[in-house]
C-alpha cells in the first residue's frame, strides 16, 4: 500500500478494492494519531517541546519553577536558576561557585567586609587595624645634669606601636642649658622586640651659647629614619643628657610613623 511522504503514514492504493477502505482508514488514524502524539508530549500547563535525536518525535521539558531561566546543557534545553531565582533577600550577592553554576551570598552585618576564603567569597569581621602612627607627651618644665642619657622627673614621652623594621621618628622640644658652651641631647631608647640604647649620634643636639633663662627660649625638631628594627611591637622612650651644666626641657613631643619596607 501507498504511504505518505513526511510520515510514511499508510493510505489506500488507487486500485484497493471498497471493502479495504474501513480497515485503510483505521489503520491510517492510528499512524496519525501516534505520530501527533510523538511530536506533542506534552502534559502540564507550561510544558515545553524540542526535538529529540529521533525522527519524528519531540521531548517534553516540564515546566521549571518560578525564577529558573532556560539554558542549554549537554545540546539540550534546560531549567537552570537564575539571578532572580537565586536571590532572595535584600543585599544578597550573586557569585559562581563552580562554573556556570550560581550561589547566593547572603548579605553581611553591618561592618563586615568581602573578603575570600577557600576560593568563594564571605563576609567576615575585619581585624583591628594597628595605628600608622603614634604620638605623645610630656608639657612639663623639668631638668637634668645627667651627664649620660637618662630619663627626666617624669619618664618619657613614650610612644608604643607595632612597626616593621622601619621608622620616622619626630622628637620636638623647648630646650636650654643655663651654663655656656655645653652640648644638649634628646635620644630615644627602644625596647620590647628590638633594643636599643640612646646615643649622642641619633639624637636631637643643641650646643648652647646663651646663659641665663630659667625657662628654655627655643623650641627645636628633629627627625630621624631608624632602621634595623625587629618588626613587632616596639617601644619608643626619650631620654635626656648633657655635657655640663643643667639641661632644661618642656613641651617635649614624640611621634613615631611606621614606614613601609622598601
Amino acid at each position: 500500500m501507498a504511504t505518505t511522504t513526511n510520515y510514511g503514514w499508510t493510505t489506500p492504493d488507487d486500485t484497493a478494492l471498497v471493502k479495504d477502505g474501513a480497515s485503510a482508514i483505521r489503520s491510517l488514524g492510528s499512524s496519525i494519531d501516534t505520530t501527533t502524539k510523538a511530536l506533542n508530549p506534552s502534559t502540564t500547563l507550561g510544558d515545553i517541546e524540542y526535538r529529540s535525536s529521533t525522527a519524528n518525535t519531540n521531548t517534553r521539558l516540564a515546566i521549571g519553577t518560578s525564577g529558573q531561566g532556560l539554558t542549554v546543557v549537554a545540546g539540550v534545553p534546560s531549567w537552570a536558576p537564575s539571578a532572580t531565582s537565586v536571590l532572595s533577600s535584600t543585599g544578597d550577592l550573586l557569585y559562581a561557585s563552580a562554573a556556570n553554576t550560581l550561589a547566593r551570598l547572603n548579605i553581611g552585618t553591618s561592618n563586615q567586609v568581602l573578603t575570600v576564603s577557600g576560593g568563594l567569597p564571605v563576609w567576615a569581621t575585619p581585624a583591628a587595624s594597628t595605628p600608622a602612627n603614634g604620638m605623645n607627651s610630656v608639657t612639663t618644665n623639668q631638668t637634668t645634669t645627667s651627664t649620660s642619657f637618662t630619663d627626666l622627673g617624669t619618664v618619657g614621652p613614650s610612644v608604643t606601636l607595632t612597626t616593621g623594621t622601619k621608622a620616622l621618628v619626630i622628637i620636638t622640644s623647648y630646650l636650654h642649658n643655663s651654663t655656656n658652651s655645653t652640648l644638649n641631647w634628646i635620644g630615644f631608647d627602644v625596647s620590647g622586640a628590638t633594643t636599643i640604647s640612646a646615643s649622642e649620634s641619633v639624637a636631637l643636639m643643641l650646643s648652647n651659647t646663651s646663659t641665663g633663662n630659667a625657662r628654655p627660649e627655643l623650641q627645636y625638631t628633629w627627625a630621624y629614619v631608624m632602621t634595623g628594627l625587629t618588626a613587632g611591637s616596639n617601644t619608643f622612650t626619650l631620654k635626656y643628657k648633657c655635657s655640663g651644666g643643667t639641661l632644661r626641657a618642656a613641651e617635649r613631643y614624640l611621634s613615631v610613623k611606621i614606614l613601609v619596607q622598601g
